[in-house]
C-alpha cells in the first residue's frame, strides 16, 4: 500500500450517496421493517382518535336525544323485575274500592233463617172451619195431594199452615215460658218470630187422621200417612223441611212439609238456604 492510500481519510457518513451503497445494505429487510412500523404507530393513533370522537359524539346523542338507549325494555324487565306484590295488597278493600262489595253474611237465629210473611190477600183455607191456610198455588197442590191420598185410604189432618208474627210470638215465647225452657232449647223444636217456614204460607204441619196420638211428634213416620207422603208428595211439589240430621241442627220433623212448585216458593227457600254458613 502506497503513502497516498494510507493518508487518505475513510468517507464520513454524509459524505455517502445511495449508489457508493450497497445494494445488500439498501435493500436491508430492517430497514423497511422499522419504516414499515412507525407508518402503522402512526395509524393506530388515527384510528383511536376516530374511535374516540365517535364515542363522545355518541355519548353526546344519547344524552339529549335519547337515540341510543342503553337497554331494550325487556332486558330492563329482566334486570330488574317488578315486585311481586300479595293479594292483600293488591286487592282495594270495600273502603277505598266504591265498586267494591262485602261478601254476603248467613242471617240466621239459633239455627232459624229469615223468612217474609205471605200477604193476606193471597191465603185460601184448606181446612172447613178455615183455621189453616196456605197460599194460593200451595193450597191448590195440598189439596190435589190430600185427594190422591184418600183415593188410597189414607187421610191427611191439616194441623197447621200459615202463621203471623203476632202467632209465631206465642208459639216460640209463651210455650218457652210455660215449660221453662231456654232460647236455643225452644229453637230446636219452634223458630222465633220472623224465622218460620209458617210465615210463607208454603208450609204445612199434616197429621194423619187415623192416628191422631202421632201428631207432631216423631213417631209420625211410623203412620200410613208419613208413608205415603215419603213416596208421594214429591209428585205434587212438596218436600220434607226439616229430616234427620238436617244442616240447620232442628230436631227432625217428620210432620212438616214445605211447596216449592213455582218460582216464588222456590226462591223463597233455596234463596235462604244458600244464606247458610
Amino acid at each position: 500500500m502506497d503513502n497516498a492510500s494510507l493518508s487518505r481519510k475513510p468517507p464520513q457518513a454524509s459524505e455517502l450517496v445511495a449508489d457508493e451503497i450497497p445494494e445488500a445494505v439498501r435493500d436491508h429487510p430492517y430497514l423497511e421493517a422499522g419504516q414499515s412500523q412507525s407508518k402503522k404507530k402512526g395509524l393506530i393513533w388515527k384510528l383511536l382518535g376516530l374511535a374516540a370522537l365517535a364515542c363522545g359524539v355518541s355519548i353526546w346523542l344519547h344524552l339529549n336525544f335519547n337515540l341510543f338507549p342503553a337497554t331494550s325494555q325487556a332486558e330492563q324487565t329482566q334486570q330488574n323485575p317488578a315486585p311481586v306484590s300479595s293479594p292483600s295488597a293488591s286487592v282495594a278493600s270495600p273502603a277505598t274500592n266504591p265498586k267494591a262489595t262485602a261478601p254476603a253474611t248467613p242471617d240466621n237465629l239459633l239455627g232459624h233463617l229469615p223468612y217474609p210473611e205471605a200477604p193476606a190477600n193471597d191465603l185460601v183455607s184448606v181446612t172447613p172451619d178455615g183455621s189453616v191456610k196456605l197460599r194460593t198455588s200451595a193450597a191448590a197442590k195440598y189439596q190435589e195431594m190430600a185427594n190422591a191420598a184418600a183415593a188410597s185410604g189414607i187421610y191427611f189432618a191439616p194441623i197447621s199452615g200459615f202463621r203471623s208474627l203476632q202467632d209465631q210470638q206465642h208459639v216460640f215465647f209463651d210455650v218457652k215460658a210455660e215449660r221453662r225452657q231456654n232460647a236455643s232449647k225452644r229453637a230446636e223444636v219452634s223458630a222465633p218470630p220472623g224465622y218460620s217456614e209458617h210465615h210463607t204460607g208454603y208450609a204445612i204441619d199434616i197429621g194423619d187422621g187415623s192416628a191422631p196420638e202421632h201428631n207432631l211428634s216423631p213417631s209420625f213416620e211410623n203412620t200410613e200417612a208419613f208413608k205415603w207422603l215419603e213416596a208421594n208428595a214429591v209428585a205434587f211439589s212438596f218436600e220434607m223441611s226439616f229430616p234427620k240430621n238436617n244442616r240447620q241442627g232442628v230436631s227432625y220433623e217428620p210432620w212438616h212439609w214445605r211447596f216449592v212448585g213455582d218460582k216464588q216458593s222456590l226462591e223463597t227457600f233455596y234463596k235462604a238456604h244458600s244464606m247458610k254458613k
